[in-house]
């Protein structure tokens, strides 16, 4: 009985973690090449918009800057502290049961074998400090784009601006890579109790509940089409903004879709 389970390891806990792997990586491909069609993809495009609104007028928004980052930093320092307890209990009790298990039977043995129960916890205390590491790091560049989106800045200095909605987006990467290493210690976790457990959690049920979550719906997709059509009218603002007659500048403003100047005029006139 012994050698069946160790059979199932050997043959189910490889192919689970090499269907989340090939998941992850058709997400990744999806964010690269298509990102609308994820929630990761929506949303950074969502960041960006906001920084650049955000750092329009740093001296009016600063408050509500600072509260933002502050929010994701609190929940970067809960998922990091709670990354960190997890992996010192596990730690602990893996050192314990190890040497109360080992005392007696190590000194007999000329080779050392290491249990695969000590294998199955150390994926999951590993799993975890890699999920604590993500999390500081995401409290690191949430708390560098607190001191750089406050920072009074005019509009053509779109760099400096793409700068700092570099430095969220990556602050929200790093968060999302930890909470997919706890996502991932869910399949370890039931590794323990067998591999038939983590087999089925890795097929059926991790990769349909990621798959919800990180796939848009029908409201998301209406979203992005919004954000894409805002984003041409951003543009058309800027040119109108750029012209020296200051009578036209907020008529584009109001009806950014006009691009013709005799319509423009002509609605002028009409006023």
């Amino acid at each position: 009985m012994e050698g069946d389970s160790l059979s199932w390891d050997y043959l189910l806990v490889p192919v689970g973690l090499c269907v989340l792997g090939i998941y992850h990586i058709w997400l990744l491909i999806t964010v690269l090449r298509n990102p609308t069609k994820t929630v990761m993809g929506l949303n950074s495009a969502v960041r960006k918009q906001w920084v650049f609104s955000m750092m329009a007028d740093p001296m009016k928004n600063g408050v509500l800057i600072i509260q933002t980052l502050r929010n994701n930093i609190m929940a970067s320092s809960l998922l990091a502290t709670t990354a960190i307890t997890l992996s010192s209990v596990i730690s602990v009790f893996v050192s314990t049961s190890s040497s109360s298990s080992s005392d007696s039977t190590v000194s007999q043995q000329l080779v050392y074998t290491i249990p695969l129960s000590s294998i199955k916890y150390f994926c999951i205390l590993l799993c975890f400090l890699v999920g604590f590491l993500c999390n500081v790091q995401s409290t690191r560049y949430f708390a560098h784009a607190s001191f750089l989106a406050t920072l009074p800045t005019g509009k053509d200095k779109t760099d400096y601006i793409e700068y700092v909605s570099i430095t969220v987006n990556r602050g929200s990467y790093f968060w999302s890579l930890g909470l997919r290493a706890f996502y991932l210690s869910i399949p370890l976790f039931l590794w323990i109790f067998g591999a038939i457990p983590m087999f089925v959690c890795c097929c059926c049920i991790m990769t349909n509940a990621l798959y919800f979550l990180d796939t848009t719906t029908s409201s998301q997709l209406i979203h992005s089409q919004s954000l894409k059509e805002e984003g041409r009218t951003n543009d058309v603002e800027s040119i109108g903004q750029s012209s020296s007659n200051s009578g036209f500048e907020d008529f584009l403003i109001r009806r950014p879709l006009l691009t013709d100047y005799d319509s423009v005029s002509a609605a002028n006139v009409a006023r």
